[in-house]
């Protein structure tokens, strides 16, 4: 939910109008709206390179997941990999377009520690995955940019953790 909308139904539920503090926030907010769009383009426009770059980090430092008995052994494993990857970026995205947290975490990651452990998937290793992509992503933006951007990629990598 997006502080506009949350400003809105936390007021509407006391019956008032929105505070000036609530007003500032949602002031701030519009005013980040260039910014968040402008990293949501960059990360959607590279989406291919920031996943394929960062999943050739990935099995580079842990080349026991591409190894035969690893999670992303052959072809369509290290495709499913990739394929999760793409996820949590798009995740992310959508993540910086709200400038909340809360669509990553209501449409991505309930239970996603639980998914990885039934299927003896190492999370440690998803999460890696994800700071890959924050490594390739942000040297693909401003510093302002990327440290906005980072925040949103943290999150994800705390959740797995």
């Amino acid at each position: 939910m997006s502080i506009v909308t949350k400003s809105i139904v936390n007021a509407d539920a006391e019956a008032r109008y929105l505070s000036p503090g609530e007003l500032d926030r949602i002031k701030a907010f519009v005013e980040g709206g260039d910014q968040r769009l402008r990293i949501a383009q960059t990360l959607t426009g590279a989406r291919e390179r920031i996943v394929k770059q960062a999943g050739d980090q990935l099995f580079q430092k842990r080349p026991d997941v591409v190894s035969p008995g690893g999670n992303a052994y052959g072809e369509e494993m290290t495709a499913t990999c990739l394929r999760d990857m793409d996820y949590y970026l798009r995740l992310v995205t959508y993540g910086v377009v709200a400038g909340d947290v809360t669509p990553i975490e209501e449409i991505g990651l309930v239970g996603v520690r639980e998914m990885y452990n039934s299927l003896g998937t190492p999370v440690n290793a998803v999460a890696e995955s994800v700071r890959c992509m924050k490594d390739v992503a942000c040297s693909m933006m401003s510093a302002e940019d990327a440290g906005e951007a980072a925040s949103y990629f943290d999150y994800v990598i705390g959740a797995m953790q």
